[in-house]
Formats: structure tokens, sequence, C-alpha cells
């Protein structure tokens, strides 16, 4: 099972629309997937049409004695599973602060649904803490959407410096843009310096569309009931390439 999490320290940057679609593109492609909501807000788990809430309280799974397995829910979309959010989540750092491998305790829970599943991705809390440091080591592959402003710009650079800091070179980490106006001539400027000056920078760009707003109302993936709309054949160009690099090298 490879693992991909969707990862930025700022909120508000499409983080979990780009979690559910790649998740059901996945899918699409032949895949076994389970989306795991790490975020306490449980946007994504709303997105797929599933109640927030694990079986076991989070305290009790994070010490071993839980069963997250039986926490997996299925969605309407085939091959498509939930792990969904849980409130208790919000106290997940201080949880993991007393396991026996507090930073590599999600690694050793994503490692038990490793049987079941091709792909697992993370929607992760806009945060830097223990969970994030969880991630990091969690993940094969880190996509991390990128708002081609300066604020956003410069916690992509803060997520780059602490990966550096702590050598952490196994996670592959992938920016890429994500709701760009091209209107908007900051948002073109950016987009055009950073294609040159960011190495790892995916090709694609997730504009900003009122249709991928408008996910909370259908609650479901863009890509599963509007497959033309222009942000879908975004997202499905987006999967492609995350495909391709998790599978390369």
């Amino acid at each position: 099972m490879k693992t991909v999490a969707l990862y930025n320290l700022k909120g508000g940057v499409g983080k979990t629309a780009a979690a559910v679609n790649l998740a059901y593109l996945a899918t699409e492609y032949g895949h076994r997937v389970l989306l795991w909501d790490l975020d306490p807000q449980g946007a994504a788990t709303w997105y797929l049409g599933v109640e927030p809430g694990l079986e076991d309280p989070v305290k009790r799974i994070v010490k071993g004695k839980g069963d997250l397995a039986g926490s997996v829910r299925p969605t309407v979309h085939e091959r498509l599973f939930s792990l969904p959010a849980d409130f208790d989540n919000r106290n997940l750092d201080l949880m993991l602060r007393k396991a026996e491998h507090p930073r590599r305790r999600l690694r050793e829970l994503a490692a038990e649904l490793s049987d079941d599943f091709d792909l697992l991705i993370l929607d992760c809390p806009p945060s830097f803490s223990l969970v994030t440091e969880n991630v990091f080591h969690a993940a094969d592959l880190i996509a991390a959407p990128t708002i081609p402003t300066p604020l956003s710009v410069r916690t992509y650079a803060q997520m780059v410096g602490w990966l550096a800091k702590e050598h952490i070179r196994e996670v592959k980490l992938y920016p890429f843009l994500s709701m760009v106006d091209r209107r908007k001539r900051q948002h073109r400027e950016l987009s055009e310096s950073l294609a040159r000056d960011i190495r790892t920078l995916l090709d694609t760009a997730i504009p900003y569309l009122s249709s991928i707003e408008a996910m909370g109302q259908r609650r479901a993936p863009l890509c599963a009931y509007a497959p033309r709309d222009p942000g879908a054949q975004a997202f499905e160009r987006l999967w492609l390439e995350v495909s391709s690099k998790l599978t390369s090298g």
C-alpha cells in the first residue's frame, strides 16, 4: 500500500477538495482506496457522505487497544472507503506523545490496513505538530497545495526547511498550485516564477472555480458527478502526475 498525504501548514488552500477528488480518481483507475480524515473539522468525511466518529475512541486506537480497521466505512463510490474524522482528533497530538513510538505511530497504524488497500490518502489538519511529524514519516509522497500568494508560498518554504533540518529524506514532496485565479496579476506572476524556482512543482494547477466550492452541497467528489468540468479535468491531470511520481524512483 502506498500513502499520499495532502498537507499544508496554511489552511484554506484547497487541500481537502484535492484529497477527496484524488481518492475518487484513484478508484476510477482501479485502485482500492482508503481516505483517512485526520482533520477534526471533518470536511473530507462530509464530502464523502459519511458521518464522523470512530467506533473505538481515538485514545484506545493510538495506544494499540482499539480496532482501527473496525472504523473503516464504505462510501457510495465503488472501491472508495473512509476512515472518518473524529472530534477527538483535536487531541491527537497529546495522545501521540504518550505512544511508544510517538513520531511513527501513524505509520504503524497504517501498516495494519495495508493488506486491504492499494492506496491510503491522508487529509491532514493545517497545523504543525506531532501529528504533522507522523504524517511526514508515514507518507510515501506529500502533495502540498499552494496558492500563488506570498503567505502560502512562505508556509511551503517553512515545511521544506523543517524537513531539511530533521533530515527526513524518505518522503517525496511535491507542491502544486491550487485555487489559481488567472484574472489576478499576482497569481499569474507568482505562478510563472514558482514554476521556474521550484524544481519539484507539479505541472498541474487547480483553478479557483465555484464548481469546486459547490462540492459541499453535493457531498461528493466533483469528478464523480461532473467529470467534464474544468476543475474535474484538472484534478484528473493532477492524479496522473501524482500517480507517476508515486511509482517512479
